[in-house]
């Protein structure tokens, strides 16, 4: 399979594996979205790692592909690509991607459909379909200007051109930096910590945040006005602030 689903202590993986560059092709597409809407309903998975293994996170589209199809044929594709692209970002569960090497093209898009980028030392990311007359297309344009900004967003998508490691922290389009060799274990263990947390609340808050984002601010707080309400109908709520009073901060263990 090009891209598959591995658990492991309540920890999803979901590994793109399409060598040597993980092109992400319409095969890949469609896995992505089924192993993204799976991961979301299992009880198993608490938190999700996007990982292309040790040497590349994911270089682009497969340009042979698109360039065989006329518009009528991109433009279904290109839905079907969205939504592949947003079952990844919409999973209810904190989501972190593990980046090594080329991020480029939707490699890039398909990492800021997670909650957090941690990348190795030597990974380059950017946005280089200006360089084939077109823009991004799963996400890239909306995605990316909501997390560095517009600005810093139309510099990377008007030139096209790759920043290193080091500059995509400063951009803020990752969020750590750490050697190519252990990007994955810093990713399993900033999922592992996550999945032990509580499942609703976790749900709760990326929802907060991300429906805030869409929307006015105003029915942002609608949102999290809901969901703080509705927490406390749950059980991990009355173990939480059970914990806090007997035990102190930090030590409540959840279902």
């Amino acid at each position: 399979m090009t891209v598959t689903l591995e658990v492991r202590d309540d920890v999803g993986t979901i590994r793109l594996d399409r060598p040597p560059m993980n092109a992400l092709d319409s095969a890949v597409q469609d896995r992505l979205r089924e192993l993204a809407e799976e991961a979301a309903g299992r009880d198993d998975v608490r938190a999700v790692i996007l990982y292309g293994g040790e040497k590349v996170f994911a270089a682009g589209a497969d340009i042979k592909e698109m360039r065989a199809m006329d518009h009528p044929a991109m433009v279904k594709r290109s839905k079907e690509l969205q939504d592949s692209f947003t079952a990844v970002a919409r999973i209810p569960k904190p989501v972190v991607a593990a980046v090594t090497g080329y991020a480029l093209g939707g490699g890039c898009e398909l990492a800021l459909c997670a909650d957090f980028r941690i990348a190795a030392d030597n990974a380059r990311l950017g946005q280089p379909e200006i360089l084939l007359g077109l823009i991004p297309g799963a996400g890239g344009t909306q995605r990316l200007a909501r997390l560095v900004g517009p600005s810093k967003a139309k510099d990377l998508i008007f030139t096209g051109r790759q920043v290193k490691a080091e500059e995509a922290l400063a951009l803020g389009l990752v969020d750590r930096v750490v050697p190519a060799a252990e990007v994955y274990e810093h990713a399993h263990a900033w999922a592992a910590r996550l999945a032990k947390g509580p499942a609703l609340a976790l749900r709760a808050a990326k929802e907060s945040v991300d429906g805030g984002l869409e929307t006015d601010i105003d029915t942002g707080l609608t949102i999290e006005r809901t969901w703080f309400a509705g927490l406390f109908a749950t059980e991990d709520r009355e173990r939480g602030m059970r914990s806090f009073v007997e035990e102190g901060p930090g030590k409540a263990r959840f279902l």
